[in-house]
């Protein structure tokens, strides 16, 4: 065996081993728990990035721990592979998307080969695939017909450089969130998934998900926005009609003075038509629809609107509120209007002073406080208070004025309590050519018509030019739109948007259990098993897109029958980002590390080693080359612990803990229980890889402190073989090629990965212990057993908490304490 190590000579073998034996392929099986791990499957963009090897190698380390301690582990991998960035990317390189992205997805999978990833490659599917997304198909049909999948004419987020809608989640700040140019407001006819239909209950199992980091739940709850108000109607001063608003705010209705708009507002137009205003109100919607979405949502921009010339009247006051369209309201947020009360809200205040509209405080602070003028205000009051100058309800508290003015308008026809949710449908129509095409005919005799459960799939055409402006060929190829109608048999003419990328990782964890099943979607009796998903690992920047859309269809597919499960992620772990430079990787940064670089010179077990090490797995991770060097050397120090003394250790076989050990073994034997038990502690109990390879770190130095000792003690080797073999196989989930070469080595049969994870005995773990006197004021109180190798600080805490000594203190303060380690304590009071 050569005593240097040369990962080239070993990762390759190991490989090969582990395909040729399908060491990681799964079934079934009811005699052993089942847990299924599974990461974010990648995007098939070319490349695989540090980010990526970063996330596969903290799973890999979970799935093969967890085989070792006997579970059943489903660790599949696929591709998300439809989407805009294969088509982009397809159109700057002349060439098809389904094309690039099968290139693609054949070097990915080669590069997780050589990083050494346990993945069952047997269920390895690409949602581009009509195998997978005919199944989609079926939902949408099944969601159309039961009223979860519909179509509208609504104001949605339009991104011209993508040439497609965009939904609510994929807009970032007010931009694209793949291209990150500014979205627009366009209105447009959009297929929709009802995901409001099930708002309460993706709120309510938000507290049923203890495995979930709590600021991912904390965004979906911000997400879904649940809020109790009053919707308060405003009656028209014209008679002919009246504006519905949503308010939190109840108790400031008395201060209300005019009246704001979204400018999407269905009423817009009409309101101003006929007026002088009219013109002006046009031309500022039109300039709000450019606005960047964020900016509008946050408030960023400079607060701005028109009068539409028409006014509202105030179901209180009775006074007429000119009504006003204006920039920062949304129309996806309430109604799209707002009861606008300048003198406790912030923009309504900065609006109000900019317009020289009228301000009136209905709220002071408390009892006691002053009523402040208007004038006086140099911004607007927001918190609860007393109210003023509200009539019969001034001198009652917000909270009690919220419910006696609603209670008082509900009476009147005026007003109701009412929940809101910030959440709206999911938008899944994209105008775009690479995505699975929606299974919808159009006929003029039969109108919206489902495709035909038996004709699906509905194949994406591939063989279509790319126009060069990014927009869509689909509606251009004759032979894809013209169709006949499912029902009446006549011309018919397909659909032609494609869906959200979205939608296919929406239940792709669900295929993975059953990926070669023809028959339906899933195999009832295989996705029983397997689901839920036991650990899942990925990005938090997918909290309220994949994550939220997961758990939506995953209540579909439940009420469909297809699932048992209500949620997909039982645990979810998402890690932090690998940064370099003080910034996260990324090509634009010029800051990336190449992994096939890495690989070539220090091996795949280097790369992931330090990846696992470097930082806890929720932390960012800084890139270092001098770490990814400490890697490779600690590995080639193991290496050749193992190699320079192979033939000693070959004798003998590992000490099993029967016959009494001299004092002078005993500390290995001990280290090595106690390594054990930490690193199976960290690993399983905290995902703390970096402390756990810590642990085994410092069990190899004490390994080598041994061997001098060692000589030709044939126990004392057996000890060391104890503790080297106990290295090799709790090192082995995160450098398994390595360790497998290791493991041979000592003449043990292959694989590393399928032998039982090492277990610790608690009498090895026992230190060697002394006997303490503890005294108070020089008279002997307590006697204390301690380790021998407590230190004096430790000492003295034992000391003070004993509780023969607490009923001595009686909590009279202490002077001193004087410490003879390993002997004595007196506590001096």
């Amino acid at each position: 065996m050569d005593s240097r190590y040369n990962p080239k000579s070993i990762e390759k073998k190991w490989q090969e081993y582990w395909e040729r034996e399908r060491l990681f392929e799964v079934s079934e099986d009811p005699a052993k728990k089942k847990y299924y791990l599974l990461e974010m499957f990648p995007y098939p963009s070319g490349r695989i990035h540090m980010g990526h090897v970063r996330n596969y190698a903290i799973g890999d380390v979970m799935a093969r721990f967890l085989s070792m301690r006997g579970y059943n582990v489903l660790h599949p991998m696929g591709w998300d592979a439809f989407g805009m960035p294969a088509e982009n990317a397809a159109i700057k390189a002349k060439t098809h998307p389904a094309k690039w992205t099968y290139e693609n997805i054949d070097y990915m999978r080669n590069q997780l080969k050589q990083l050494g990833f346990s993945y069952d490659w047997s269920r390895e599917f690409a949602t581009c695939d009509p195998s997978y997304y005919r199944w989609e198909q079926l939902f949408f049909i099944k969601m159309y017909e039961s009223g979860l999948a519909y179509k509208k004419k609504s104001y949605v987020n339009w991104c011209d450089t993508c040439q497609t809608v965009l939904a609510n989640e994929q807009v970032e700040d007010g931009a694209c969130w793949r291209c990150d140019q500014p979205v627009v407001q366009k209105e447009m006819e959009q297929w929709f998934f009802k995901i409001t239909h099930y708002v309460e209950e993706l709120l309510e199992w938000l507290d049923k998900l203890p495995g979930w980091p709590e600021r991912v739940l904390t965004m979906q709850r911000h997400w879904i926005g649940k809020s109790f108000g009053s919707t308060i109607r405003f009656p028209l001063a014209s008679g002919q009609g009246f504006i519905d608003v949503f308010t939190t705010r109840a108790d400031t209705l008395f201060g209300a003075t005019f009246m704001s708009l979204a400018p999407e507002h269905p009423m817009v137009a009409t309101l101003c038509r006929g007026h002088h205003e009219e013109q002006a109100v046009l031309d500022f919607v039109e300039k709000a629809k450019q606005a960047k979405r964020g900016e509008r949502d946050v408030g960023l921009l400079e607060k701005e609107g028109v009068f539409t010339g028409s006014y509202c009247i105030n179901p209180m006051t009775q006074e007429p509120m000119p009504i006003y369209v204006a920039n920062f309201v949304v129309m996806e947020y309430g109604t799209g209007a707002v009861m606008a009360v300048p003198a406790h809200d912030q923009r309504d205040f900065e609006f109000a002073r900019k317009y020289g509209l009228p301000i009136k405080v209905v709220i002071k602070e408390n009892e006691g406080a002053d009523v402040l003028h208007p004038d006086q205000l140099t911004h607007a009051f927001e918190e609860d208070g007393v109210l003023v100058h509200s009539g019969p309800y001034s001198g009652m508290s917000s909270a009690q004025a919220r419910e006696a003015i609603t209670r008082d308008l509900e009476a009147r026809g005026q007003g109701s309590l009412t929940v809101q949710y910030r959440l709206r449908d999911w938008g899944i129509s994209r105008q775009r050519y690479w995505g699975a095409p929606i299974p919808i005919v159009y006929c003029d005799r039969c109108g919206t018509v489902p495709v035909k459960e038996e004709d699906l799939p509905v194949i994406l055409p591939l063989d279509l030019e790319m126009p060069e402006n990014g927009a869509s060929p689909l509606p251009l190829s004759e032979a894809f739109v013209q169709t006949t109608c499912p029902r009446c048999g006549g011309p018919g003419r397909r659909e032609t948007d494609t869906m959200d990328t979205f939608v296919e990782s929406s239940w792709y964890f669900a295929r993975f259990a059953c990926a070669d099943y023809t028959e339906g979607p899933l195999d009832p009796d295989r996705v029983d098993y397997w689901m839920p998903v036991d650990q899942y690992i990925g990005g938090i920047e997918h909290a309220v897109l994949h994550l939220l859309y997961s758990r939506f269809f995953t209540k579909v597919l439940r009420d469909m029958g297809y699932l048992q499960v209500d949620e997909p992620f039982t645990n979810l772990l998402t890690q932090g980002m690998v940064i370099k430079d003080g910034a996260k990787m990324s090509k634009s940064k010029g800051n990336v590390v190449d992994p096939d670089e890495m690989i070539r010179t220090y091996g795949a077990d280097t790369v992931r080693l330090f990846c696992l090490f470097a930082a806890p797995p929720e932390k960012e991770l800084e890139w270092s080359d001098q770490g990814v060097e400490g890697a490779y050397r600690f590995l080639g120090r193991v290496w050749r612990l193992v190699a320079e003394n192979l033939e000693k250790l070959k004798t003998v076989a590992p000490y099993d803990g029967h016959d009494p050990l001299p004092q002078t073994l005993q500390s290995l034997h001990r280290k090595t229980h106690q390594t054990i038990k930490k690193v199976t502690e960290d690993i399983q109990q905290r995902f703390h890889f970096n402390t756990a390879i810590a642990a085994i770190m410092e069990l190899v130095n004490e390994i080598y402190g041994s061997l001098d000792k060692a000589k030709e003690d044939r126990t004392a080797w057996s000890v060391i073989r104890e503790a080297i073999e106990a290295v090799i196989l709790m090192l082995s989930p995160m450098a398994p090629h390595i360790a497998e070469e290791l493991w041979t080595s000592l003449g043990m049969p292959a694989s590393v990965a399928k032998r039982p994870w090492p277990t610790y005995r608690e009498e090895a773990l026992a230190t060697e212990t002394v006997l303490v006197v503890v005294q108070v004021n020089g008279k002997l109180r307590s006697r204390l057993v301690v380790p021998a190798d407590i230190s004096e600080e430790a000492l003295k805490e034992a000391a003070l908490q004993d509780a023969k000594i607490q009923s001595f203190l009686a909590g009279k303060p202490v002077r001193k304490t004087v410490v003879v380690p390993k002997k004595l304590v007196n506590i001096v009071i």
